[in-house]
């Protein structure tokens, strides 16, 4: 499949969306609680050190989005600039980049609601104290 770079550009920017949002369910949402705080202790306990690697990855949204976007790499069979394997290779890091963007962009806005959220409790609870 043949695209002009607009759509290459297009196509970086929306896959980007599922890859951040498989990485960070898996690593952070209480869905996969149990079986990350399983990784998580094999990441510290396992003597064998690629075990502990390979348990990381799990726990680690940046490490965990390079294979989610190698398996959506391998579905899509998106390329970036090359037709060839150079264009997987660029596809992957730039896939891996866009999406830890918008993992960071995620976070940083879920911080700021919560921080809202909290200053809004303690302005209630004051105003609440003094009536």
């Amino acid at each position: 499949m043949i695209m002009n770079l607009t759509t290459q550009i297009i196509w970086l920017l929306i896959l980007g969306l599922p890859i951040a949002c498989v990485a960070w369910t898996v690593t952070h949402e209480e869905i996969f609680a149990e079986p990350r705080d399983y990784c998580k202790r094999c990441s510290k306990e396992c003597n064998n050190i690629i075990k502990r690697k390979f348990f990381y990855l799990f726990t680690c949204e940046y490490c965990f989005s390079f294979y989610v976007t190698a398996l959506f790499l391998i579905i899509t069979k998106f390329h970036l600039l090359f037709d060839d394997w150079r264009g997987y290779l660029i596809a992957e890091f730039a896939l891996v980049w866009v999406a830890n963007f918008y993992m960071s962009f995620f976070l940083f806005i879920r911080s700021h609601i919560k921080k809202e959220k909290l200053a809004n409790q303690v302005v209630e609870e004051s105003l609440n104290n003094n009536s």
